[in-house]
């Protein structure tokens, strides 16, 4: 026997698990806090104990997947986040995050294709997180291109457009309209607080134009429509649209979840009657005198 000590190495592994230790805890507690839940609320809503909840976010009990699934979904986390929470309590990702185009390939890219086909004469696009255009039905693209925005460019930010002075002379009702979709991207940025991408989107239209200083803080007592109204002029012409947006109920794809199909229907006679002659005709100025 001697009096060395044994030789002792680190395990990278467990270096890594040491540091998902302090990160899942911390994760857990700040989604919680971000639903307004104490520790018995997310306890008795998950249906587990508020000592074990303590013990997770302490880092004395590790928590197995099922249980990491169980909070997320408890607790309302975006599906992207609930990736990284997995991968905090040392487990693999579990919802796919695929491109649009991959995600919308297959049946489901046929069924949304017939969505589109179905919307004719009115406009209908698919646009995903970040207000981009994914696919675009011939009526959206005719109806887009009259007033010199091309939709099937991957480049083209259709949201800034709205907001810079070209997009304030088109819609007529300009401040409902904007002010909707603010209100409505408040509460995304709120809801999904680790999206850079979606929170710089938001930075960037706050700092265009005149934008009125209620619309630059969340207003999380106004009514969230699903339906809003947008006016447009064109050619001396007032066309009136009800905007609708669905959401896709996809539980396990990322991309899905985060994808919209927005469409414009008529709201009076006038406007149904130039959807109808555009689908004809072709673009807005070929068909307006």
């Amino acid at each position: 026997m001697t009096g060395r000590w044994p030789s002792r190495t680190i395990d990278p592994m467990a270096t890594s698990q040491h540091t998902g230790d302090r990160v899942f805890p911390a994760m857990l507690k700040f989604w919680r806090g971000r639903r307004g839940y104490s520790q018995l609320d997310l306890g008795l809503a998950a249906d587990v104990s508020a000592r074990h909840v303590s013990f997770l976010e302490t880092g004395r009990s590790r928590p197995s997947i099922e249980m990491v699934a169980l909070l997320a979904e408890t607790l309302d986390v975006p599906f992207r986040d609930r990736n990284e929470m997995l991968r905090a309590a040392g487990y693999p990702p579990s919802y796919p995050v695929l491109t649009a185009t991959d995600a919308l390939a297959g049946p489901l890219g046929l069924a949304v294709d017939a969505i589109l086909r179905h919307g004719e004469p009115y406009p209908v696009m698919v646009i995903d997180r970040l207000y981009r255009v994914g696919r675009a039905n011939e009526a959206a693209r005719r109806f887009f291109a009259g007033v010199g925005i091309d939709v099937t460019d991957p480049e083209t930010k259709l949201l800034e457009l709205i907001f810079l002075p070209a997009g304030r002379e088109l819609i007529t009702n300009w401040k409902e309209f904007t002010g909707a979709l603010l209100r409505r991207l408040h509460r995304e940025v709120l809801h999904r607080p680790n999206d850079d991408e979606l929170t710089a989107l938001l930075d960037d239209l706050l700092k265009i134009g005149e934008i009125p200083e209620a619309w630059r803080q969340p207003s999380l007592d106004a009514t969230d429509y699903p339906m809003v109204p947008l006016t447009v002029g064109i050619g001396g012409t007032t066309l009136s649209f009800l905007t609708t947006i669905t959401a896709f109920n996809a539980p396990n794809n990322v991309t899905l979840d985060e994808l919209r199909i927005e469409s414009y229907f008529p709201l009076d006679g006038a406007t149904d009657e130039f959807c109808h002659r555009l689908g004809s005709e072709g673009t807005p100025s070929e068909t307006v005198s």
